[in-house]
């Protein structure tokens, strides 16, 4: 099926994507009506995984905190409101896909696609102010999981 989102053409293969695939396309499209483009312009100082040490917050995390479950584990709706939650407030810094930008690095790489659930959150919620990623601690409890479970379904894209 070929869709058209305000002159960026996608081909999607229906059969290929899965729910949260499905939900996540969702969730952007009426972003993508909005005129603006999905993947921003990339240049020679966006963050890359190259630099292992933009990912080692992660294993800074305090165990009780990685350990925590997603309660929205699995949940395609969550998948969907994550995805429009981390465009309004992620992807200025990470990118409109979470494809990394000028400010922060990618998120659909091996460490933050490995990490546990509960590290991402812990992270989102506590930032990493020394390296710029600010404190989302004011956004409800169920929005940072959301924006967890959006971020883990990039995991086969």
């Amino acid at each position: 099926m070929r869709l058209k989102l305000n002159g960026v053409y996608r081909y999607l293969l229906a059969a290929a994507l899965a729910p949260a695939s499905v939900a996540t396309v969702l969730a952007f499209g009426s972003w993508a009506a909005s005129g603006r483009d999905l993947v921003g312009p990339q240049d020679e100082s966006v963050h890359r995984s190259s630099d292992a040490s933009v990912y080692s917050e992660i294993a800074k995390v305090p165990e009780k905190e990685a350990t925590k479950r997603n309660p929205f584990e699995n949940d395609a709706a969550a998948v969907a409101a994550g995805g429009k939650l981390f465009v309004q407030h992620c992807a200025e810094c990470h990118g409109n896909m979470a494809e990394g930008g000028k400010k922060a690095p990618p998120l659909r790489d091996k460490e933050v696609q490995d990490a546990p659930p509960g590290a991402l959150f812990w992270i989102l919620t506590n930032g990493v102010v020394r390296r710029g990623m600010p404190v989302w601690s004011k956004l409800p409890e169920a929005q940072r999981w959301q924006i967890v479970s959006f971020l883990k379904s990039l995991r086969g894209d």
